[in-house]
């Protein structure tokens, strides 16, 4: 642990490691075209981890780790419901002497948002932000927020809604958190 903690408190980083804002490659994805006024749709953030490492999952073992979490600056019109985190997978590591809940591969992280009736109109960005902090199995690196852009095209009520990205909104019920 103390080489992953000398990483994360002194922001020194050994050349053989990657950037710590390079490890996972984010993406947000909307799960209706358009979204009309008054309906519920979800925004999900699928994120891709770099192989070899992994982020902790949202819900941390111990309170040193940093959990992942993915927020937004909802604008006039758009207010969250829920974030839904999927559980993690508990792994050992050499730098902690216990099991640590963590993700790995790809992990979507998806928000459940309400549009109000009086929502402005047109195509909107959602400025989205998703918090990680990667490791590998011998070190961690400093924790990093990216911006995740989530755009989205809000509509009249009862306009008809397409959904999309229906590979990724089908996926299993994952843990909720409030």
């Amino acid at each position: 642990m103390a080489l992953g903690v000398a990483l994360l408190t002194t922001g020194a980083q050994s050349p053989d490691l990657p950037r710590a804002n390079t490890v996972v490659k984010p993406r947000a994805y909307v799960s209706l075209e358009p979204v009309p006024r008054g309906r519920t749709f979800e925004v999900a953030v699928v994120a891709e981890i770099q192989q070899g490492f992994h982020i902790n999952a949202n819900k941390v073992l111990e309170d040193y780790l940093i959990p992942t979490t993915v927020q937004a600056n909802w604008p006039k019109g758009l207010r969250l419901v829920e974030t839904v985190y999927p559980p993690g997978e508990l792994q050992k590591f050499d730098f902690s002497e216990k099991l640590l809940n963590v993700y790995d591969g790809t992990v979507t992280l998806r928000m459940k948002v309400k549009v109000a009736g009086d929502a402005p109109l047109g195509a909107m960005t959602v400025p989205v932000t998703l918090r990680y902090q990667a490791c590998n199995d011998r070190a961690c690196l400093p924790p990093v927020r990216l911006s995740v852009p989530a755009q989205l095209q809000i509509a009249e009520a009862g306009t008809a809604a397409k959904p999309t990205n229906a590979e990724i909104f089908k996926k299993a019920k994952p843990t909720r958190k409030p």
